[in-house]
């Protein structure tokens, strides 16, 4: 038996909307958070301040499509950023704000986010309809398809997916509730990366296969081109259901990042006090791990999530949190139950640690990417994080919320510490 993978011209039916030819959207996003002071006995480099302090952010971005040829659609999205994170975005293992992504910079710099060609491939007669929206063409796709996507994207953009925790500028804004917060998803000081990657949808049934480029160094803008040692793979399958009527989700993703990492181990047998993890970084290290994502609405307009990770976290963070282990899980309701549609209310708990290794290096005043108070009184970091999007028309919403942080960067003599935030976003 031969398979023949193709990409037919669908029939027209009066049934379906026509294919969209082009699609394009904007969002602009602000937001402004504060904290007051907190119990501190020390700070280090890398530690959340104390003191009170406000910080702001803004992007901007405009999304295009553009269908080029039977199942063929290419995407650019151009983007403007300029803000600052609390803090400078260090001294929590899972920060506020999820529009930083660790920049640094009131001036505002416009970049390239995005820009990739997508291909799908029909493996059966039946089609469906999807809705225009972000990279994303209006118009019909086959229901048993191969999807392929080259280019500039975020690792995001493909995995981890939840209907109810996904987004943070309309959702939750805590880097461990809106992503998996152990999965070091290949990614530049921005969030993005260059890379491959595979979907085969049938029915209810996804498998997703990606490879990314990583950074030559950890949280950095410039990527390692030395592919052989350095990339990130990973192998994501979901399933799609009902239960009593109610639709969810399942997805488990398994992933393998290499890069010149160092390793935490050595660093401390080099340097029993102050090691330095970057000394020993060496080309091709790995690091390995795994993630559970579940989405499922349990009554009219309210849906529950639960996520639960873990890596390895033998070798350095590099590119998202220095999270190795997390489980977070919440509720989301639709404005529809107080008849306001277009508004949101949800609650969300994350439980994020370290293994051994990294522990001890903290607990020694190491330095990572994000950490590092001089010391460490060990302990999970603990966030609860809740917001109310109110949306007076349906293009622009503001919304409140209040992240209460407990044991910040892992230590138990730092904190708590309670964030505030105002969010506004507006969209086309």
């Amino acid at each position: 038996m031969v398979l023949v993978l193709s990409a037919p011209a669908l029939a027209e039916d009066a049934t379906f909307p026509p294919d969209s030819a082009w699609s394009l959207h904007g969002q602009t996003t602000y937001q402004l958070q504060t904290h007051g002071s907190f119990e501190s006995p020390y700070e280090g480099t890398n530690s959340f301040q104390s003191r009170s302090e406000t910080r702001g952010s803004f992007t901007a971005t405009v999304f295009l499509g553009r269908r080029l040829w039977t199942g063929g659609e290419a995407y650019v999205n151009v983007e403007a950023i300029a803000g600052q994170g609390l803090s400078r975005v260090l001294g929590l293992a899972a920060p506020p704000n999820g529009e930083t992504y660790r920049v640094d910079s009131t001036e505002l710099k416009a970049n390239l986010a995005r820009l990739f060609l997508r291909q799908t491939f029909a493996l059966g007669d039946k089609v469906e309809t999807q809705e225009d929206e972000e990279n994303r063409l209006a118009g019909r796709v086959p229901s048993h398809r191969l999807v392929v996507t080259v280019g500039k994207v975020s690792g995001t953009d493909i995995f981890d997916d939840n209907a109810y925790a996904h987004d943070p500028r309309t959702q939750f804004n805590n880097w461990s509730l809106w992503a998996n917060g152990a999965w070091d998803y290949p990614a530049d000081t921005r969030g993005y990366t260059w890379g491959l990657a595979v979907e085969w949808i049938r029915g209810p049934w996804s498998a997703r296969l990606g490879f990314f480029m990583e950074p030559k160094e950890a949280n950095g803008l410039e990527f390692d081109h030395d592919l052989a040692h350095a990339h990130g793979d990973v192998l994501e399958v979901a399933h799609r259901h009902a239960l009593g009527g109610r639709p969810g989700a399942v997805r488990i993703l398994g992933f393998w990042n290499h890069a010149r990492m160092g390793v935490y181990r050595d660093a401390l047998a080099a340097s029993p006090t102050s090691p330095d993890v970057t000394s020993t970084r060496a080309p091709g290290r790995e690091k390995y791990g795994f993630g559970l994502n579940v989405g499922q609405e349990i009554a009219p307009h309210v849906g529950a999530f639960l996520r639960a990770g873990w890596n390895d976290g033998k070798t350095e963070a590099w590119a998202f949190t220095e999270v190795e282990r997390t489980v977070m899980l919440g509720v989301s309701l639709d404005g529809a139950l107080w008849k306001r549609p277009d508004d949101a209310f949800g609650v969300g708990i994350a439980w994020n640690g370290v293994n051994a290794d990294h522990r001890d290096y903290l607990a020694a005043s190491g330095l990572g990417f994000m950490l590092g108070d001089g010391r460490l009184n060990a302990a999970a970091e603990n966030v609860i994080d809740v917001f109310y999007r109110f949306a007076p028309v349906r293009f622009f919403a503001v919304s409140a919320e209040v992240e209460r942080f407990t044991n910040p960067a892992f230590n138990r003599d730092r904190g708590p510490v309670t964030v505030w935030g105002l969010r506004l976003h507006a969209n086309f």
